[in-house]
């Protein structure tokens, strides 16, 4: 069993054993106030627009910023430029949870971005009732028609997507959402195998030809240097996800308004 398989299992076994977690998140979903839009601010001014992101551990970095509280490093990213905030929500693996979000949507003007492995539209309703304005759905975790299901939720709901895939043959049918719904779903492909681990900033470039629009891409994973932003550019993304590094560093803001400043 790999990591991403541990991850799901894990996700679906926490549901079924809420058995009143359907009510009480459709009852949060129902009073949240209007969304932002991540899409927007995607395509919002400056040469490189990111999603900075506030985790404190991952299965690949191991420990990342043990401890820490979302209020000063989101206030610190907004102040640095960010388009936007991705926060993981996921307890066992990252070290986030629902409460995050919360803090996080009450600390900034920019959109908020759930990040986790949803594999069940009660976590669309969480999302939402906890404040999200969009969130991540990966397609290796989604197959079938499972992936259509929930993006069709999420965008019932006022949810943008940020619709994740890494292998060429998750393409098609992440295009075909993308096409179809340009302003409320964004491309993500990830530099990252869930699988193995490896991160490689090789792999989106080996994609372009099948882009058809790659400044409609968000590049995640990888992204730790301004000549990292400067390589994406020169393939005409102009979009991407950046945590570890951030959090990893003494001043997450002042880390990533270095960044924007050399790309």
């Amino acid at each position: 069993m790999t990591i991403l398989d541990e991850i799901v299992s894990e996700t679906r076994a926490a549901l079924e054993s809420a058995l009143d977690r359907d009510a009480v998140a459709a009852g949060a979903a129902g009073d949240a106030p209007p969304t932002r839009s991540l899409i927007k601010a995607l395509d919002g001014p400056g040469h490189f627009r990111v999603i900075a992101e506030f985790k404190r551990k991952s299965p690949s970095g191991g420990e990342i910023r043990p401890g820490s509280t979302p209020q000063e490093v989101v206030l610190a990213y907004e102040a640095a430029g960010a388009a936007a905030i991705s926060c993981l929500t996921n307890q066992t693996y990252f070290g986030g949870t629902l409460q995050d979000l919360k803090a996080v949507k009450a600390s900034v003007e920019i959109p908020v971005l759930r990040k986790d492995f949803v594999v069940d539209r009660r976590q669309l309703l969480e999302a939402r009732g906890a404040g999200a304005d969009a969130v991540l759905l990966i397609a290796e975790c989604l197959p079938g028609q499972a992936l259509d299901d929930l993006a069709g939720e999420a965008l019932a709901l006022g949810l943008d997507v940020l619709l994740e895939i890494h292998d060429r043959d998750e393409l098609p049918r992440a295009l075909s959402w993308t096409e179809q719904h340009p302003s409320q779903v964004r491309l993500g492909i990830n530099n990252r195998n869930l699988r193995t681990m490896t991160t490689d900033l090789g792999h989106i470039e080996a994609l372009l030809p099948q882009l058809p629009n790659p400044s409609k891409v968000v590049a995640e994973s990888g992204l730790r240097e301004s000549a990292d932003l400067a390589r994406m550019q020169r393939a005409g993304i102009r979009n991407g996800l950046i945590g570890e590094h951030l959090m990893r560093q003494p001043d997450p803001g002042a880390a990533l308004s270095d960044l924007l400043s050399g790309s």
